[in-house]
């Protein structure tokens, strides 16, 4: 059931509707909304504070997970509407139409998720605004939807090796901005690059054009057909997880899938003498989610053989963040780039 809420509705009176699975259609400020939403997270993340945190890494981070899932679909249900033209008629809101634009294309009357309109907004910031690549010189500008190459020590890893590429067809897997096929493409590889969402490779075209880099980009879920290459670089989702948007598919690998399958795969795209380059943090393994043991194993089964590894500390804020619960994990976190051949 959808019932009106505006600025007269308090945190209360919002989270004892939203918790018997009814949802609001917020008609009031827009400020006011924003703060609604925050005084009924903090709400949430108390009562979730309560229970008794697991001691074990694997279970204290499925904990985490499944806490803020209920958190996302609890808020998700605070909704507004957006008119014809995208625009939004609340008060003291802001003018949405370009980022919803970007985000959404066709226009027409809709009604999101409040937070989803947050996002949709901060992803329009971040596109306009565009991320720094040290290894590029340049920025690279991520779309809604398309995860952003703000943690860069994956990005050295590959430009570290990235003049043995030159002169080489190079195919890069899961490119999302096409930051990595940028860095080959500057060192004189001939470069495919694939992703499996339409957003992503429309995104990775523009900025490959806008960079000046000659690169391939195709829709395919890892293997474009009947297609070999000398190298084939892969950074794929580094935690065992089922995804919950189009952001998550960067970071989580349902039972580690696509993973398996591109270990499983590769030799049959590879040319002769050819190599592969899985760029994998092993924070699952310090979060008891995989092993080194599954990892090196299913590395095996694929009939290939580690020729060498390349290992950077990872140098994103948590790391550092010594009250996070998880922090023994994530500071010994070490991001690799395995050199495979078949």
């Amino acid at each position: 059931m959808t019932e009106i809420a505006d600025d007269r509705t308090t945190a209360d009176q919002a989270l004892r509707h939203l918790r018997t699975g009814g949802s609001l259609l917020w008609t009031g400020d827009f400020h006011n909304g924003r703060q609604l939403l925050k005084a009924v997270d903090r709400r949430l993340a108390r009562r979730a504070a309560t229970r008794r945190a697991p001691q074990d890494a694997a279970a204290l981070f499925l904990r985490q997970r499944a806490d803020r899932a209920e958190r996302a679909d609890v808020l998700g249900r605070v909704l507004v509407e957006l008119g014809e033209d995208h625009s939004l008629d609340l008060r003291r809101a802001p003018d949405v139409r370009d980022a919803c634009r970007h985000a959404y294309g066709t226009p027409g009357p809709r009604t999101v998720p409040f937070t989803e309109l947050q996002g949709v907004l901060g992803a329009w910031q971040w596109h306009q605004r565009g991320v720094w690549v040290e290894e590029l010189g340049d920025l690279v500008h991520p779309d809604y939807g398309v995860f952003s190459p703000t943690r860069s020590e994956y990005v050295g890893l590959v430009a570290g090796l990235a003049d043995e590429a030159a002169g080489r067809g190079v195919l890069e897997i899961g490119t999302g901005t096409g930051v990595l096929a940028a860095v080959l493409a500057r060192h004189g590889a001939s470069v495919t690059a694939t992703d499996v969402s339409p957003r992503a490779v429309a995104c990775a075209r523009r900025n490959l054009e806008r960079l000046g880099c000659a690169a391939e980009v195709v829709e395919a879920d890892l293997w474009p057909a009947g297609h070999r290459a000398d190298v084939v670089v892969f950074n794929p989702p580094w935690l065992p997880g089922t995804p919950t948007s189009d952001l998550e598919l960067g970071i989580y690998d349902a039972d580690s899938g696509a993973l398996r399958r591109f270990l499983a795969g590769l030799a049959d795209h590879l040319t002769d003498g050819g190599e592969g380059w899985l760029v994998l943090s092993d924070l699952a393994e310090h979060l008891g989610l995989r092993t080194r043991e599954q990892l090196e194993g299913w590395i095996a089964e694929g009939g290939l053989r580690v020729v060498g590894r390349e290992d950077t500390a990872p140098r994103h804020p948590r790391v550092r963040d010594a009250d996070d619960p998880l922090h023994v994990a994530r500071s010994r976190e070490v991001t690799s780039l395995w050199r495979l051949r078949g």
